[in-house]
């Protein structure tokens, strides 16, 4: 599935609904514009109307289209943010021990790579040292992190296997798994099985903070090729893409909203 400008996709996200009182104000993404993923300076969230946020675009479209909570988070500050990820509340809140912090979960993410010009949206598991001392509170990886059911799941043969290579092989995805400063990257043309996520893996130390992303990536020039909200409904399908590898690690799987 090549998330082109012309790619095929259900419309999970509504257009505005026409001149009535307060309809531009849904943050559909119709009033989305694409230079606001700025390649020099990261994703543009400051000094804009509410709907017109990226922030609560897709905060809106996944409690649509899931009916439940998304907590939305970031890395950055000021007028532009480098990488922001929406949480299934439902999902960290099942968590006994690590219910309140972000990073026990997977999530949804979307980032600026401002040395390679690539636009990425996905879903990001993350694992934070295995030993302490806590640099952050409750950043030590504790059993009921989302992790551990991920990498459970990375056998030879497994439907998360089977997902993976559909995504990675055939759609255009790519995968990334290590230690955040030297992450091992996976696409169509060397990718063969989760066995080379696992030996990634045995390279990570307990002291290190590792991560999985699974994305497409969006180079700057087909980002600047399409409109604001066709860029959100292809980010939008590729949430919808990565739900399944979501779901394979989470406690509290995202479900269709009836």
């Amino acid at each position: 599935m090549a998330m082109k400008k012309s790619t095929s996709i259900k419309n999970w996200l509504p257009l505005a609904r026409g001149a009535g009182a307060g309809s531009s104000e849904l943050p559909t993404g119709a009033a989305f514009r694409a230079e606001w993923i700025d390649f020099e300076n990261g994703i543009r969230v400051g000094n804009l109307e509410p709907h017109e946020r990226i922030t609560q675009i897709f905060k809106y479209h996944l409690e649509q289209r899931h009916g439940q909570p998304f907590v939305c988070d970031r890395w950055g500050r000021g007028v532009f943010w480098q990488w922001i990820c929406w949480v299934p509340r439902k999902n960290r809140e099942a968590k006994p021990v690590s219910n309140n912090v972000n990073w026990s979960c997977a999530k949804f993410f979307i980032s600026v790579d401002q040395d390679e010009r690539v636009f990425k949206a996905g879903a990001q598991i993350e694992r934070g040292p295995a030993v302490g001392p806590e640099e952050f509170p409750g950043c030590v990886l504790k059993p009921d992190w989302d992790w551990h059911r991920l990498v459970s799941g990375l056998r030879v043969g497994s439907k998360l296997e089977r997902e993976l290579l559909r995504l990675i092989r055939k759609d255009g995805f790519v995968a990334q798994i290590g230690d955040w400063e030297r992450m091992q990257v996976f696409d169509a043309k060397n990718f063969r099985s989760v066995a080379q996520l696992r030996t990634a893996l045995k390279k990570v130390g307990k002291r290190d903070w590792v991560g999985f992303q699974i994305f497409y990536p969006f180079p700057e020039k087909e980002v600047h090729g399409m409109t604001g909200h066709e860029l959100v409904q292809a980010v939008a399908a590729v949430f919808a893409e990565t739900t399944p590898v979501m779901n394979f690690a989470m406690q509290v799987p995202l479900e269709e909203a009836r």
